[in-house]
C-alpha cells in the first residue's frame, strides 16, 4: 500500500486547481469561506459549471456520463474544492440516489434520471427518517399499496434537508406490512409535484429553513418508479448509506476550517498575545490537527482498498464517526476563539441588513456551531456506527 500521490495524481491536482481559479465565482467562494448559506440558484450555478466541464458526477463512471475518476482522483477533487471554497455538492442526487440507480435501476431509469441530475435539471431530497424511525430506520411506517400500475403512498418523512427546493424525492416505503421490518421495504422515486405531497418547514435555532417535514396523502407513484425489486429496498438503502457515511467525513472541509481557526486565533488576543500562543488553546488546536491527520491516513487506506477493488466494509463507519467529531470540535474552537461574540445569532448582520456586533468573521459562528451538531446524528447516529464496528470488526 502506497499512500503517496503519483506524478499523474499531482498533475491532476494542478488541473483541478486551475479550473477552480478560473471558474469558481468569487461571490460564492466568499459565502462558503464564511459559513454563509447559499441560495438554490447558487448551488445550481456551480453544479451546471461542473457539468459543462464534464465533472457533473465526480464519482460516476464514464458509461453514465461521469469522468471515470478513480477513488484517489475523487478524493483530490473534493480536497481541492474544499480548500478553494467551492460549494459542497448537494449529495442527495449526485452521491446518493445516482449510485443506487446505476447499481440497481433499470436502463430506462438510468437514461431518464442520471443526465438530469448531472446537469442540475433535477434537485433531489431524501425520504428516509420518520418520527419514531431515525436511527432505527427499519421501523418506518410510510405505506405504499400497489393499485394497478401505481403505488398509493401515505405517511410522513421528517428532517428532509432542502426538501423545499426539491423536484424529486427518493423514499423508503413499506410495501409488505406482514414481513419482518427489513424485508418489507421498497425504494421509490417520487415526483415532488405529485398531488398529495405537502412540505412543511422546520425552522432551526438560527431561524434558517434547512429541514422539513414531508407528508404524503394518497400520492400516486407509477410502478415504473420502483427501483429494483419490491421489498428489496433495505438492500439498496444500506448501499446508499455507505456512500453517505463516507461523504459525511468531510476531510477536505475539516482541513479548510482548521486553517480558518488558526487564522482567527492568530488575530484574537489574550493577555496582549495572539490566542494561538495560549498553551491551553493551542493544545486543543494541536489535538484536533493530530486527529485530522490520523483520519486522513485512514481515509487514504480506504481509497487504496477501493483502487484494489476491495470493499472498505465498516471503515465507512469509522470515517463517519471520527470525521464528524473532528468537524464539531473545530466549530467549538471557532466559537471559543471569538469569545462573547460567538454566543448569539446575528441573522440580520449575516444578511447584510445591519451592522455586526464584533468582527465580521464572528457573525456566522454561533449558527454554524449549532448546525454542525447534526453531523453525529444523520447518516446513522455515531452510536449506531459504533455498534456496527463492534459487530463487524470486534465480533461482539
Amino acid at each position: 500500500m502506497d499512500l503517496h500521490f503519483t506524478p499523474e495524481e499531482q498533475a491532476f491536482r494542478e488541473e483541478v486547481r486551475a479550473f477552480l481559479r478560473d471558474k469558481l465565482p468569487e461571490a460564492i467562494r466568499a459565502k462558503v469561506m464564511n459559513s454563509q448559506h447559499l441560495t438554490r440558484e447558487e448551488h445550481l450555478q456551480w453544479q451546471r459549471t461542473l457539468h459543462e466541464r464534464g465533472w457533473g458526477g465526480p464519482g460516476w463512471p464514464k458509461e453514465f456520463g461521469g469522468p471515470g475518476w478513480n477513488a484517489v482522483q475523487q478524493y483530490i477533487f473534493e480536497e481541492e474544492c474544499a480548500a478553494a471554497g467551492a460549494p459542497r455538492l448537494i449529495p442527495f442526487g449526485i452521491k446518493m440516489v445516482a449510485p443506487v440507480i446505476m447499481a440497481f435501476g433499470s436502463p430506462e431509469q438510468q437514461r431518464r434520471f442520471l443526465p438530469r441530475i448531472s446537469a442540475a435539471e433535477d434537485w433531489w431530497c431524501q425520504g428516509y427518517s420518520e418520527p419514531g424511525a431515525g436511527s432505527d430506520l427499519a421501523a418506518l411506517k410510510t405505506r405504499a399499496v400497489r393499485q394497478g400500475d401505481h403505488y398509493v403512498v401515505n405517511g410522513q418523512k421528517t428532517w428532509t434537508t432542502l426538501g423545499q427546493h426539491a423536484d424529486w424525492i427518493f423514499c423508503l416505503v413499506r410495501t409488505d406490512p406482514e414481513a419482518k421490518k427489513q424485508s418489507g421495504i421498497s425504494f421509490l422515486l417520487i415526483d415532488m409535484k405529485s398531488p398529495g405531497i405537502t412540505v412543511r418547514p422546520i425552522i432551526t435555532l438560527d431561524g434558517a429553513h434547512e429541514v422539513n417535514e414531508v407528508w404524503f396523502e394518497d400520492v400516486k407513484v407509477p410502478v415504473e418508479n420502483l427501483v429494483g425489486e419490491e421489498n428489496k429496498g433495505w438492500t439498496y438503502a444500506k448501499f446508499l448509506l455507505g456512500h453517505e457515511r463516507s461523504n459525511i467525513a468531510g476531510i477536505g472541509i475539516a482541513k479548510r476550517e482548521l486553517a480558518r481557526l488558526k487564522q482567527i486565533a492568530a488575530s484574537e488576543r489574550k493577555d496582549g498575545r495572539p490566542l494561538l500562543e495560549d498553551p491551553l488553546f493551542s493544545a486543543k488546536v494541536a489535538q484536533v490537527e493530530i486527529d485530522l491527520m490520523a483520519l486522513e491516513m485512514t481515509n487514504l487506506r480506504v481509497l487504496s482498498a477501493e483502487n484494489e477493488k476491495r470493499a472498505p466494509g465498516p471503515a465507512a463507519s469509522i470515517l463517519k464517526i471520527k470525521g464528524t467529531e473532528i468537524q464539531q470540535a473545530i466549530t467549538e474552537l471557532l466559537v471559543q476563539a471569538v469569545g462573547p461574540y460567538g454566543i448569539g445569532f446575528q441573522p440580520r448582520a449575516a444578511a447584510g441588513e445591519e451592522e455586526a456586533v464584533g468582527p465580521d468573521y464572528a457573525v456566522p459562528l454561533a449558527a454554524h456551531y449549532c448546525n454542525m451538531r447534526k453531523l453525529s446524528i444523520f447518516g446513522g447516529s455515531n452510536e449506531i456506527q459504533k455498534n456496527i464496528i463492534s459487530q463487524m470488526i470486534l465480533g461482539l
